[in-house]
């Protein structure tokens, strides 16, 4: 019998597979699988990367778009003017004169008037006269030779049917009054004088040679009309300025700010520019002559809005979302951290509260111009409240914001973890302390990052106030949240519709305001969070 010789068994061959045995064929197949599902990653994050660059080009035109159009918004183009102020026209009737007669002779008397007659009150009268000796308070009002005053105050007083007495009391009170009116009187006729003849005449002074009514138009409204309104309270601030030469820098028209500011070509044909040769070259001879310079625009941020875009500013909106956000602050805070403690920590759960849970996750995503309409047949229609005012446009805000901090305070307080809860049940606080000694100090830097991100959603809002009349043209800068009053998105809707070139800068410059005042509420809310947030 011989012996079998022990050989190894040959590997299964398959024709099919190339002559490849089952365990390499299956190696080969993991491997180009993984080839596949690295190759797969690589295209998510090749992806990824093109969407991240896509939305930072996109964020990187809009801003340089922003920019580019209302970083020259923030200097205005002005001309320094030599503006004579005659008092032949600024005061033809004498007022002061008339009664200036009398606060001098008070004053030889012995009346203590240190002040100019324009800031004569009631108030400041009375001190005055109340220093005076009663000879002088008698002599005053019975017709003593005052030169022009005395026939004034006698005629005065004889208007008003009161007869001429020699009682201290009723005197000094007599002469507290006419004193108190004919200061108001002197003010008055500051207000009103024609002050826009006196800047007219002085840029005509620069351009002697020019005639015909046409050029002198031209030539007068190169200045901006908010000249006159500069002037005016520069008088009636110091009236002693009256009969003085003064130079005074004042805005020139917005053509030719944007003609300096480069907006304006000077090289194109004149018909497809808004500004003349004429008015070119007369610009650039002020400029030659060093009158015209290019200052920081302080009125942007100190003026209300305006028709003329040289003299809109920013200050009347920015005024109107503080009290608006104060308002929707006030009303929305309590109520909703009051409903997110109630539903967290002691509403059963029950139909009724799923209920009320869903109506508030719903309410988070409905269209803002939905509040609108409610603030429009509610607030205005049903209660009277007024139109365009913060007031009702910060009770909408409220509306709007109420699910969005709800849901951030009830995030906020599931997030505490249920120890506290216990511990402080252990040591025997009632359910009341433990909300408001453990619970809520614990989840309100949660509570105020979500506050902080509602607000920032309602200070861009501009649908719900639209409908409630906040699109009005105020120019009055508000007092309360009573007033009439627009906002910061409003106001940029309505520079937006303006045809003048120089509200384009303005609208981007608003922009850029608005979205510094978002940047810092949200980097607010995130060092918030950083600064209070505790791990668990």
């Amino acid at each position: 019998m011989t012996d079998a010789v022990a050989t190894e068994p040959s590997p299964t061959l398959d024709s099919a597979n190339g002559g490849l045995d089952d365990g390499t064929l299956a190696s080969a197949r993991v491997a180009a699988g993984l080839s596949k599902r690295y190759a797969a990653e690589r295209r998510f994050r090749l992806y990824g990367i093109i969407a991240v660059l896509f939305a930072l080009s996109c964020l990187t035109l809009l801003f340089s778009t922003i920019i580019g159009n209302g970083y020259s918004a923030f200097t205005q183009t002005m001309v320094a003017l030599d503006v004579s102020l005659y008092p032949q026209d600024i005061d033809p009737n004498n007022t002061k004169d008339s009664t200036q007669a009398l606060v001098d002779r008070m004053k030889a008397k012995g009346a203590a008037l240190d002040m100019d007659l324009h800031k004569i009150d009631n108030r400041h009268a009375k001190d005055a006269l109340a220093k005076a000796d009663t000879s002088t308070v008698i002599e005053l009002a019975t017709g003593s030779p005052l030169g022009v005053g005395s026939p004034e105050l006698l005629a005065w007083m004889k208007d008003h049917a009161i007869r001429e007495s020699s009682d201290e009391k009723a005197t000094r009170g007599l002469l507290i009054e006419y004193l108190g009116e004919q200061a108001s009187a002197y003010r008055r006729t500051l207000q009103t004088a024609n002050y826009q003849a006196l800047i007219n005449q002085s840029i005509l002074d620069l351009f002697p040679e020019v005639s015909g009514r046409r050029d002198k138009r031209a030539v007068r409204n190169m200045v901006s009309p908010g000249a006159t309104f500069l002037i005016r309270n520069m008088v009636l601030d110091d009236p002693g300025l009256v009969g003085k030469r003064l130079t005074v820098e004042v805005p020139m028209s917005d053509d030719l700010d944007m003609l300096n500011k480069g907006h304006i070509r000077a090289d194109v044909a004149e018909s497809d520019r808004r500004v003349s040769d004429k008015e070119i070259d007369w610009f650039t001879r002020l400029k030659d002559r060093g009158i015209v310079e290019s200052q920081f625009n302080v009125g942007f941020f100190t003026h209300g809005d305006s028709r003329e875009p040289e003299l809109a500013g920013i200050l009347g909106a920015v005024m109107g979302s503080i009290y608006t956000m104060m308002v929707t602050l006030a009303l929305s805070f309590p109520l909703a951290v009051g409903a997110a403690i109630y539903l967290e920590e002691f509403a059963p759960k029950n139909k009724w509260t799923q209920l009320i849970e869903v109506n508030i996750n719903n309410l988070a995503a409905v269209p803002s111009i939905v509040f609108g309409l409610l603030g429009l047949a509610v607030f205005l229609n049903v209660f009277g409240l007024p139109r365009s005012a913060p007031v009702v446009g910060g009770m909408v805000l409220a509306l709007m914001t109420l699910p969005t901090i709800i849901i951030a305070a009830r995030a906020a307080l599931k997030a505490v973890p249920p120890s506290i809860r216990e511990a402080a049940y252990g040591l025997g606080a009632s359910p009341l302390q433990v909300v408001f000694h453990h619970v809520l100090p614990l989840s309100m830097p949660g509570i105020l990052t979500g506050t902080i991100i509602g607000m920032a959603q309602a200070l861009g809002e501009t649908a719900p106030l639209l409908m409630i009349g906040m699109v009005a043209f105020v120019v009055d800068i508000p007092g309360g949240p009573l007033d009439p009053a627009t906002v910061m998105p409003v106001q940029i809707y309505l520079w937006a519709d303006s045809p003048e070139r120089a509200f384009v800068e303005r609208t981007s410059a608003a922009i850029m305001v608005l979205l510094g005042f978002l940047v810092l509420m949200n980097a607010f809310a995130v060092v918030l969070r950083k600064r209070f947030e505790r791990r668990w």
